[in-house]
C-alpha cells in the first residue's frame, strides 16, 4: 500500500496520506503505475460521461480537463521538454539533454502541447459510447509503458530513468501483460498497446539513445493518444 500511495502522489494531484518511503520504495512504486492509471481512467471516464449529458463536445472537454487536472500536466511537461530538445539539438546529444533540463518551454514544446491537446479533444469527441470502456482502461495500459521502457532502454543520465530501471522485475512485465491481454476482451482497442509501446521504444532509442523522466512522460502521452485513435477506429468498424 505504501508504494501504491507513493505512485499516486507522484503521478497525480490527488490528495493522499503522507507516507515515509525509501529510495527503493520510490523506485519500486513504478510497479503500481498501471494501477494508478485505472484510478485516472475512472475519473476521466466519469467526467466525460457527466459532460456528455449536455452534448458530445462538452463531454470531450470535461474528460480532457479531468485528464489534465488529475495528472497535473506531469506527462505533458515531459512531452514539451522532449519536443524542445529534439527541435533544438540537431543531433547534438549534449545539447539535447541541456535543452530538456531547461525549465523554460520553447516553441517546439508549445507546438507539441497544442497538437497533443487538440488530438485528445477531437478523439474524445469521436469516441463512440461503446468506447467508454476503452477510456476507462487506456490510462492504465499506457502506464505499463514505463515498466517496459525501463527494462528495454538505457537511462540517459542519473535520475528517474536510472532509478526505476532496476526496480522492474520480469514478473512485473509478465503480470501486467497478462492483465492487459484480459482487458482486451472488454476493450479490443488495447490490442494496439504492445505495438505502440514497442514502436515508441524503438523510436526513442534511435532518436535519443535512451530514456529519462521526460521520455517516460512523453511515451505515456503518445500511447494514450494512439490508443484513443485505435478505439475510435474500431468504433467505426
Amino acid at each position: 500500500m505504501r508504494r501504491f500511495l507513493i505512485a499516486v502522489g507522484f503521478l497525480t494531484r490527488l490528495p493522499v496520506p503522507a507516507v515515509q518511503g525509501s529510495a527503493d520504495d520510490f523506485a519500486a512504486a513504478i510497479r503500481c503505475y498501471p494501477l494508478v492509471g485505472l484510478v485516472i481512467g475512472l475519473l476521466v471516464a466519469a467526467s466525460g460521461w457527466v459532460g456528455a449529458q449536455v452534448d458530445a463536445w462538452t463531454g470531450a472537454l470535461a474528460a480532457l480537463a479531468a485528464w489534465v487536472v488529475v495528472t497535473g500536466g506531469l506527462h505533458l511537461d515531459g512531452l514539451a521538454d522532449l519536443a524542445d530538445g529534439l527541435g533544438a539539438a540537431h543531433g547534438d546529444r549534449s545539447r539535447l539533454l541541456a535543452v530538456m533540463a531547461d525549465p523554460h518551454i520553447g516553441s517546439f514544446g508549445v507546438i507539441a502541447l497544442v497538437l497533443q491537446m487538440i488530438a485528445k479533444l477531437v478523439l474524445l469527441h469521436a469516441l463512440a459510447p461503446a468506447g467508454w470502456w476503452a477510456l476507462l482502461l487506456i490510462p492504465a495500459a499506457a502506464r505499463i509503458g514505463p515498466l517496459a521502457w525501463a527494462r528495454w532502454l538505457p537511462p540517459l543520465k542519473p535520475g528517474l530513468g536510472a532509478t526505476v530501471a532496476c526496480a522492474v522485475r520480469p514478473r512485473d512485465l509478465v503480470g501486467w501483460g497478462l492483465l492487459l491481454a484480459a482487458a482486451c476482451v472488454a476493450a479490443p482497442a488495447l490490442l494496439a498497446a504492445p505495438l505502440l509501446l514497442a514502436a515508441y521504444a524503438i523510436w526513442l532509442h534511435a532518436r535519443v539513445g535512451g530514456i529519462n523522466g521526460d521520455g517516460h512522460g512523453t511515451g505515456i502521452e503518445l500511447v494514450e493518444t494512439g490508443l484513443l485513435l485505435a478505439a475510435v477506429v474500431l468504433g467505426r468498424l
